[in-house]
């Protein structure tokens, strides 16, 4: 069995807070970014980032099947933070954050997450036999960084937004 309790990435960006904000906050676009993450959808009539909304996400790895989960915000601070929490039957539950910083002209964008109750040994068994994931500590910080590097690409290239 795997140990996972938090990681981080951060990543410089020539935008500033609030429009970086809204690109992530925007859950619908984080298919566009991540390499995990198939879909999203709010739930519940919600439209937008608000504490207590939630949404539908529909993952996938290489191998192995897909799952989904229904995270719950728990920041919506537009230009600072934006965090939200999943619990997944057996997956346990995970604080995920990003974190909007003030960097010179630009903003330094933190993306993490925690543990907040760990994995069964039952879902461990199915990530790394059945989806053989053999590190997910590596593949979430690849994920957050590839993540990052594509909201990076998309503000940077916005010239409305810079």
């Amino acid at each position: 069995m795997q140990a996972l309790d938090r990681g981080e990435v951060s990543v410089h960006m020539d935008a500033q807070p609030a429009e970086v904000y809204g690109i992530v906050a925007d859950v619908t676009r984080t298919p566009e970014f991540s390499p995990e993450v198939k879909r999203c959808a709010w739930l519940d009539g919600a439209t937008g980032p608000k504490v207590g909304a939630r949404f539908k996400a529909h993952n996938k790895v290489q191998r192995g099947p897909g799952w989904s989960n229904k995270p719950v915000i728990t920041a919506a601070d537009p230009g600072r933070e934006f965090a939200f929490s999943r619990t997944e039957f057996g997956g346990g539950t995970m604080q995920w954050r990003y974190l909007f910083e003030p960097d010179g002209a630009g903003t330094r964008v933190t993306e993490s997450y925690e543990v907040v109750r760990p994995l069964s040994a039952f879902m461990w068994f199915v990530i790394e036999r059945v989806c053989g994931r053999k590190d997910r500590r590596s593949d979430l910080r690849l994920g957050m960084q590839q993540t990052l590097e594509g909201v990076r690409v998309v503000v940077e290239r916005s010239p409305h937004l810079t």
